[in-house]
């Protein structure tokens, strides 16, 4: 195709099917590189032969699979590049392009149609817009995750708070808070019966010791613990602090 009129066809129109079938010939082993590439990765990865004996015929067994695959694909992409040559990108004989009367300052490149300032501006506006959406959707989501935890936490004392009613409310938790009412009626009772009962023992020992001239003895008595309480009293009061 190099000198032919398709050539100059497409030079004329800025166009050149040789550089793109290069570009396209080198991207397709850019590709086969990194492809074979990660598989020796992997393939170490999995087998462990890193630093090993191993290492070796592996690298030996993926440069033979990756050289018959590129045999192959060598072969294929040259018909490729054949029929590109002599059929997509050949013109018939006798082709040219028609003459336009178009001025100079009537013709457009592809530069000046791309660039429109009031398109930019345009587009640099909505970029801000998106900008300050986005700012805006992320502050939401934080109060959005704020609020779920709160309510979390309100879910949960509410479920102990209806936990707490549900046991209070039984039949049982409710006789049992009686029981204790009534233990503790009872022992406040007797202990005032036991207290009064002291304080009956003391006066009385008061009196004796005014009239009974042995005074020294009675108060050795009285030293040694409640001279009037009986083995019953004690061991009643005993059984009640026991209950408590």
């Amino acid at each position: 195709m190099e000198g032919s009129e398709s050539e100059a066809v497409f030079e004329s129109l800025n166009l050149s099917p040789r550089l793109f079938i290069n570009e396209t010939l080198n991207t397709v082993d850019d590709l086969l590189d990194d492809a074979f590439h990660f598989y020796n990765q992997e393939a170490s990865t999995r087998f462990k032969t890193d630093g090993t004996d191993r290492s070796r015929f592996l690298s030996e067994g993926i440069a033979y699979i990756r050289n018959m695959i590129q045999s192959d694909l060598d072969t294929r992409l040259g018909m490729w590049e054949k029929y590109c040559l002599h059929h997509v990108f050949a013109v018939p004989k006798g082709f040219s392009l028609p003459q336009t009367k178009e001025s100079p300052t009537e013709t457009f490149t592809c530069q000046d149609l791309l660039f429109d300032p009031d398109l930019d501006a345009q587009l640099d506006i909505l970029r801000n817009r998106l900008t300050m959406v986005g700012k805006e959707s992320a502050g939401l989501n934080h109060e959005l995750q704020a609020l779920e935890r709160q309510s979390a936490s309100s879910d949960h004392c509410s479920e102990l708070v209806s936990q707490a009613l549900q046991l209070y409310g039984q039949p049982s938790m409710q006789d049992m808070f009686q029981d204790m009412l009534s233990t503790m009626s009872e022992l406040h009772e007797k202990m005032e019966k036991l207290r009064t009962r002291k304080v009956e023992n003391l006066e009385c020992i008061r009196a004796k010791r005014i009239k009974d001239p042995n005074r020294d003895l009675l108060a050795s008595n009285y030293r040694k613990g409640l001279p009037n309480a009986t083995v019953e009293d004690i061991q009643e009061f005993m059984a009640d602090l026991k209950r408590m």
